[in-house]
């Protein structure tokens, strides 16, 4: 195969120009032999003619950071739990992402920090959850691994570190804070432990410093607290950089030897435990003023309690600190809104650690919240927000974001969401205090479903304000910005293709749990999309939007139909249609709302309710085995089957326990009378077997074959057939040298089968794909991989193959370092990998190729939502 230096000096990449460096593409696709030869062994470079868009939604799981480029307004990063990272180039109106697409998929997984050079604006470091740490020379379109801190943190998939600074005069010296201080789920403080929690993810006792941009590193403050020392902040001053500020779990210090000596920095802090910190510099005067928000302590004060903490100014670089509390706080005895007193109770429990409606029944007349971050306008010295987490962090409302702007004096609540707000509870006592009432937040899909629920079920993790003083938030898993100093907040996550028409189109930086894609519906252009936490969605068009290439899609099932007290289904794991009625669709749960219930619509997604309950967990657990391949009979649609995986390889999480389940068990389930009642139906099956996928045989729906995946080294795989609609199973010859069956496609024209093979730990030769044209009487290995999820031909044109390989542990065997999607356009002749656009290549959930137009492809992601792209034919 021949390849090709290429200088692309510009192109446009979903509205965004964008600069190219100069690299190696590979041009076109390859023949088999060579490509396996050259995958087994080497970096693949993804065919550049195939771009992947991200079509959303937006967020799902929780934006946790959030970075604006201290100089660039149209640069902005954000690091999503869903172990995606995204960047945009254009303010927001588009995000992609900063992943390699060609890599193995375990960079920038959690990204905990990104610091920006002073001098550079092109230049930047990345620190995420590993202790990996990049660097970018391209404003963050492109990373590269510069240094991975040696492990020193008990946990085996993690080396986490907390924040970082670049020398403002130097580019070289970087600083990097040892420990898991922004562990909000996690890192809950008390008063037996008001410094926080340690955490085997993470290590602690110092900072790590670098003089020679990342190449030799040394570690400082070790002697200024005990070995747990957690780093929350590294402040450098802006024009006298050997004067630096960090803010820790052990207080507050300061250092004027650029971080090699550090002295106690904490005069008229009251508590000396610092939650976050930050500063302003005035060019103009040269003054550098730091802001920090201490943590909230609560201390007994007879039958209520008194809160101790606030805010604080210094202007002399930490030496002394003064505070800026002002009226921050409620008085708590006019809050009478349940959830708010609720909420209020379960902070004192845990900080106390007893039941603080007996010990403390009195509200305060004064108290505030656990506050966990702070930020200044660059523009304005005098107008700061803070936020705080009331879900995760232990911390209580009312209110999601404060805001002062004459420099402390007083407070406002200035983002407020759901029926507390919404309905003016409280109205006299808010009024009186001079406050606004209303929500002032809007929201994608989530309105309805917030607009509904307490305030108390929100939670915000990060905040951010860029240099012009735009002010961003994260509240239920939603990104929201402010452009009026608080006044309103925006949803940035998608485009709505109408005002009021609910069908949205994402700006591409996707945190959904992507999973199965329905593409066979019975109405025509409508494909329906499983996720995971934001329920059921159906594609729709879009109107008039200009992209006419864009997806919208429409929620049908989730958030859009909860009402106060009551959550539709929301982690939908697989779909069916009735094959006579398109309006008839039902769906399962493997966690959240009406898990373990089979739920049916009859209207097309308007109502939806719980036909029959297979699983039913134990009290303490959290889930339900995971479900997949919910199949009905064309002819007899009262036939209906599924199956419960032993051993899940592809979805979030590492599965459910049999102890955790009350009723229901592992393996497949059938039923004769339309899903009211359900029998699991093993026979013929080996013990323990984790059945992963079911297919019906196109032509004969009293045929189904079982794939049976495995997960180490000893479970039992193989394919498995039943002739009597799953009464009883048998098992079907292949290979003996596959290691683990993790799905079958059969064509529904030729017949053809198509087996995905291997697992995470298997021997190279034991996966692949296999192909039997004979109705699996005799097998060859047709695709070379060691692990492959997913293969699927198309119904248009059967040259069309989609394959996907995810990630196939390194260390072991042959490596290997190719995870991804993979195309043929000549029936297996040649292949090319495809990859470009995709953040999270090492655990695509879903493949399709069009039903309709052969030039379109699809795919779900395991933590990124959905994507389109199209091919060149």
């Amino acid at each position: 195969m021949k390849k090709i230096v290429k200088l692309i000096p510009l192109f446009l990449l979903g509205g965004l120009l964008l600069h190219v460096q100069p690299t190696v593409l590979d041009q076109g696709p390859e023949k088999s032999k060579e490509f396996f030869k050259r995958m087994k062994s080497e970096r693949i470079t993804s065919d550049q003619s195939v771009l992947w868009k991200n079509f959303g939604p937006g967020m799902s799981g929780y934006c946790e950071e959030f970075w604006c480029h201290p100089t660039d307004t149209n640069v902005m990063f954000m690091g999503p739990d869903m172990h995606v990272a995204y960047g945009t180039w254009d303010n927001g109106k588009s995000w992609h992402t900063i992943k390699d697409s060609d890599g193995d998929g375990q960079d920038l997984e959690r990204v905990l920090d990104i610091a920006f050079s002073s001098q550079n604006p092109d230049f930047a470091v990345a620190l995420e959850r590993r202790g990996k740490v990049f660097t970018t020379q391209d404003r963050g379109r492109t990373w590269t691994l510069k240094h991975v801190i040696p492990h020193a943190a008990k946990s085996k998939h993690t080396n986490a570190h907390t924040k970082m600074a670049i020398h403002p005069e130097d580019d070289d010296i970087w600083f990097i804070g040892a420990g898991d201080f922004w562990n909000v789920k996690h890192n809950h403080r008390s008063l037996k432990a008001p410094r926080g929690l340690i955490h085997e993810r993470a290590a602690y006792g110092y900072i790590l410093k670098t003089s020679d941009g990342g190449e030799t590193w040394k570690k400082v403050a070790q002697d200024i607290a005990p070995d747990s020392l957690d780093v929350a902040r590294i402040l450098i001053h802006p024009t006298r950089p050997n004067e630096m500020v960090i803010a820790t779990n052990f207080g507050v210090f300061r250092s004027e030897d650029t971080g090699e000596t550090w002295k106690p920095a904490h005069q008229g802090l009251p508590n000396n435990l610092p939650r976050d910190l930050t500063g302003h510099f005035d060019p103009e005067t040269g003054v550098h003023t730091l802001y920090l928000v201490e943590q909230t302590m609560y201390l007994p004060a007879g039958q209520s309690i008194e809160t101790r903490g606030g805010v604080f100014k210094s202007t002399d670089g930490g030496r002394q600190w003064t505070s800026i509390t002002g009226d921050l706080g409620v008085d708590f005895s006019q809050i009478t809104y349940y959830h708010h007193r609720s909420n209020y109770h379960r902070v004192l429990n845990h900080w106390f650690g007893v039941n603080s409606k007996k010990a403390y029944p009195e509200y305060p007349r004064h108290t505030y919240s656990i506050f966990n971050r702070i930020v200044v306008n660059p523009q304005d010295k005098d107008e700061l927000y803070l936020v705080a987490n009331q879900r995760h962090d232990k911390s209580f409302g009312p209110g999601d974001a404060w805001k002062t702007e004459d420099g402390g004096k007083t407070w406002k609540i200035c983002a407020r969401i759901g029926e507390y707000w919404k309905e003016g509870m409280d109205r006299e006592y808010w009024l009186g205090k001079g406050f606004e009432l209303g929500t002032n937040v809007s929201f994608a899909h989530l309105q309805s479903s917030l607009d509904v629920q307490s305030e108390t079920r929100s939670a915000n993790r990060m905040l951010a304000i860029n240099s012009v003083g735009e002010v961003f938030i994260g509240i239920n898993q939603q990104t929201l910005r402010s452009n009026d100093g608080g006044d309103s907040w925006q949803q940035v996550d998608d485009f709505e293709t109408a005002p009021g028409s609910g069908k949205w189109i994402g700006r591409g930086g996707s945190n959904l749990p992507g999973r199965q894609m329905l593409m066979h519906t019975g109405i025509e252009d409508r494909y329906l999309l499983c996720s995971g936490e934001h329920g059921l969605w159906q594609t729709t068009d879009i109107g008039d939007w200009p992209d006419r290439d864009a997806v919208a899609v429409q929620q049908i099932e989730g958030q859009v139909h909860d009402v106060k007290g009551h959550h539709d289904m929301h982690s939908i794991s697989t779909v069916a249609v009735h094959p006579k009625d398109p309006n008839t669709i039902y769906i399962l749960a493997w966690r959240q709302e009406h898990l373990g219930k089979l739920r049916r619509t009859t209207d097309g997604g308007k109502t939806w309710e719980n036909i029959s309950t297979i699983h039913v967990k134990k009290k303490k657990a959290k889930n339900v085995p995971y479900q997949a391949s919910l199949l009905i009979d064309p002819e007899d649609p009262n036939h209906m089957y599924f199956c419960s995986i032993r051993k899940p390889v592809q979805e979030v999480g590492g599965g459910t326990r049999p102890n955790e389940i009350e009723q229901g068990d592992y393996g497949v389930y059938r039923s004769t009378d339309g899903g009211y009642n359900w029998a699991l139906s093993n026979a013929g099956l080996p013990k323990h077997a984790s059945v992963r996928r079911m297919v019906m045989d196109p032509k004969d729906p009293t045929t189904i074959y079982a794939c049976i995946n495995k997960r180490g080294d000893k479970d039992p795989s193989g394919l498995y057939v039943s002739h009597d609609r799953a009464q009883t199973w048998e098992e079907v010859p292949i290979p003996a040298n596959i290691q683990g069956v993790n799905n079958l496609f059969i064509h529904p024209e030729s017949g053809d089968m198509y087996l995905s093979c291997g697992y995470r730990d298997g021997a190279y030769s034991g996966g692949g794909v296999w192909k039997s044209s004979n109705q699996g009487k005799k097998w060859k290995r047709f695709f070379e991989a060691p692990y492959v999820w997913q293969t699927e031909v198309s119904t248009v044109d059967p040259n069309l193959m989609l394959v996907n390989v995810p990630l196939h542990r390194k260390g072991r065997g042959d490596s290997f370092k190719n995870p991804g999607i993979y195309l043929t356009r000549d029936g297996g002749k040649s292949w090319a990998k495809i990859n470009r656009g995709l953040g999270q290549p090492d655990k695509m959930t879903d493949i399709k190729l069009d039903p309709k137009d052969p030039a379109i492809i699809w795919c779900a992601a395991w933590g990124s939502g959905w994507f389109k792209a199209r091919i060149d034919r």
